[in-house]
């Protein structure tokens, strides 16, 4: 399909089609807008796709992107999504010294408040916890019924915090380094750094971290819904990714791959956007121009300079794996479902995490290395064929903290190889069989694993710096006054949005850029 075969004008063009982009278009197109979505690849969906990455085998794993928290009800039910999330009967698993292991439950409060009891020796750690997790939905509940609406200002959402806890709660997560309240309320060890790892997981920081990275981190973890319980997504991501195609085509979105946007041309009333299909130029105008990828990108398009900045590096190590069987664990009273259920904890100890931040900063690979895992067959085996369900196959999806983008700079390869070794044998430690014996193997006999680094992920996925958020994540509230009641969207270009990660509020999978660059683009207030 060549140039000649695209509408001469459209309403509006969307750059990407991440998720993001996704729900930006089917919002638009279902307000009466012709909109044309411009991917480079040459499958749509981005960080968000499923893909079959061993191919000897029928697994539908979702490669960079995997649990759902941030995703608003409000876009499943205006755009009339048929995706579901499911709920994990584990939140998380913490081994601990002495082969104990840390249970909390989603479904049995008992059992979590009991294994709490067996690490600590009381049941006061229990009352600490739940009072942490109370300032928790404080805050929550204040912020998460505002994403999909214009900016409020820091003052105005600091006046609606009265009660005690909702004081206390500010005080915690907005104000003070997230480290002081983990210490107040936690004494264990691995209680603190399972506390820790929200405010860790994709970016290169410290609980001390004077910047508050880890705060505005932990936040994007913790208020999913009011209540932060991540879900698994029912048939992996490509269901949301199907649903929002689906959406989108009713309505007449058009979808176009192996498009690479070149440049965008500021003009009134239309911008006009040329980009490569089929190995020549093409070029459409479009009234309004959403740009659902990272800043390199958007600063490309537009003619901007961009410079990388270790403010908005990414610290990210993703392995994906197919099991023949699930390993047995050495924690006592733990079984492998329940373990490998929700979170699995490996080396986030407190003191392990900022021992491995310390040897990253100088420029050392850490050793133990921590991670945690996620099984997505045991909630929902639907992404096996039939034949791999019966035969007790399951999915694994690692995710390493504390290793920057600057880490494989230099011998990328060798360390890359260096860290997935490591988290193997993190791996051997905690299960009481070997790990590496579990895992399936490819008709050439080699085992099904594969892993990536940050640079692998910038340049598979267009993550600048392997940052998961795009850019360092913002806070929920708007930066400066002038930006009081925008969305958050907007550019120093007319009628040109953020409508991604990198858009105030973005990052994970929420979709709420999406939604809130096409109520910019609509006029909503």
């Amino acid at each position: 399909m060549g140039a000649k075969d695209f509408q001469a004008r459209y309403d509006a063009v969307v750059v990407g089609s991440g998720h993001n982009g996704l729900v930006a278009a089917a919002y638009l197109a279902r307000a009466g807008k012709s909109v044309l979505v411009l991917e480079k690849n040459e499958t749509l969906g981005g960080a968000t796709a499923s893909e079959r990455v061993f191919p000897d085998y029928d697994a539908w794993l979702s490669r960079y992107s995997y649990l759902v928290s941030l995703l608003p009800d409000q876009i499943v039910t205006d755009l009339g999504l048929k995706f579901q999330t499911l709920r994990r009967r584990t939140a998380s698993f913490t081994p601990y010294e002495g082969h104990g292991g840390l249970v909390l439950s989603n479904v049995d409060e008992a059992r979590s408040q009991a294994s709490m009891r067996q690490m600590t020796g009381s049941d006061e750690a229990w009352g600490q916890y739940e009072k942490f997790l109370e300032l928790e939905v404080a805050l929550a509940a204040k912020v998460w019924p505002t994403l999909l609406s214009p900016l409020q200002s820091k003052q105005d959402f600091e006046g609606q915090m009265t009660s005690t806890t909702e004081i206390e709660a500010w005080k915690s997560f907005v104000e003070e380094p997230l480290g002081r309240a983990i210490e107040r309320f936690a004494d264990h060890d691995a209680l603190r750094g399972l506390l820790m790892t929200d405010g860790k997981i994709g970016v290169f920081t410290h609980p001390h971290d004077p910047s508050l990275l880890q705060n505005r981190c932990f936040l994007y973890h913790v208020i999913g819904g009011g209540d932060g319980e991540w879900r698994v997504p029912k048939g992996g991501m490509r269901s949301l990714v199907n649903a929002l195609l689906e959406s989108g085509r009713t309505k007449g979105v058009d979808y176009r791959t192996g498009c690479e946007v070149q440049n965008v041309s500021v003009g009134t009333p239309c911008h006009q956007v040329t980009f490569i299909v089929d190995g020549k130029p093409g070029t459409v105008e479009a009234e309004h121009v959403l740009v659902n990828a990272g800043p390199r990108t958007f600063a490309r398009i537009m003619g901007q300079l961009w410079t990388p900045s270790t403010d908005h590096e990414g610290s990210v190590f993703k392995m994906n794996m197919l099991l023949s069987r699930l390993p047995k664990v050495k924690a006592k009273g733990v079984t492998s479902e329940e373990a490998f259920a929700g979170s699995f904890h490996v080396d986030e100890g407190y003191a392990q995490m900022q021992t491995a931040y310390e040897a990253s900063l100088r420029g050392e690979i850490p050793n133990p290395v921590p991670g945690e895992i996620y099984c997505h067959t045991l909630t929902d085996p639907s992404i096996l064929s039939p034949e791999l369900q019966a035969q007790g196959f399951q999915t694994l999806t690692l995710f390493g903290l504390d290793l920057p983008y600057r880490l494989f700079e230099n011998d990328h390869d060798a360390r890359r190889e260096q860290v997935k070794d490591l988290f193997l044998d993190g791996l051997d430690r905690i299960c009481d069989e070997p790990f590496r014996d579990c895992l399936a193997l490819d008709s050439e006999g080699r085992p099904c694993i594969e892993y990536k680094s940050p640079q692998d992920i910038e340049k598979e996925v267009g993550l600048d710096q392997g940052n998961i958020f795009q850019s360092a994540p913002s806070w929920f509230y708007a930066p400066s006054s002038d930006e009081v009641g925008t969305w958050g969207v907007e550019t120093e270009f007319p009628r040109v949005y953020r409508a991604g990660s990198t858009a105030l509020r973005g990052g994970a999978v929420s979709g709420i850029p999406g939604h809130n660059a096409a109520m910019s683009v609509l006029g909503a207030k």
